[in-house]
């Protein structure tokens, strides 16, 4: 089987946006179904990094995204952004960490994910710490 990212390419990407989300308010990582993913108050997820799920060769992240940001981002550059299996019928966002990596925007698309799901209080917060 070929290695669909450099091991240590794989860990830096991921320790960055663990350092993105983590800051986020009231956030926690775990494993789920064996991938590194973010949780708002250790409950609900909101960003999950996955390498070659089933097979399908991407190094990538899952996350929640706002109402029509998923087709949207999908059609503009479909060899970024995709539908993610499972998760995609709720409007889930795939974004490929193997195709050139836009930190800011990566950074905009995991904030835009934690405001998904998390308590309106903790997205102010979140708002608050990142304009002072």
């Amino acid at each position: 089987m070929s290695l669909v990212v450099d091991p240590d390419e794989r860990e830096r990407t991921v320790s960055r946006l663990r350092e993105i989300c983590l800051a986020l308010p009231e956030t926690s990582e775990r494993l789920s179904h064996g991938a590194p993913t973010f949780f708002v108050r250790g409950k609900r997820a909101f960003l999950m990094v996955l390498t070659n799920h089933h097979g399908d060769g991407r190094f990538a992240a899952w996350c929640a995204a706002p109402t029509g940001m998923q087709a949207m981002l999908v059609e503009a550059d479909p060899e970024r952004f995709f539908v993610p299996p499972y998760v995609g019928h709720r409007g889930w966002l795939g974004v490929r960490l193997d195709r050139g990596l836009h930190w800011d925007e990566l950074a905009g698309i995991a904030e835009d994910a934690y405001a998904e799901v998390a308590p309106p209080k903790l997205v102010e917060a979140a708002r608050q710490s990142a304009s002072s």
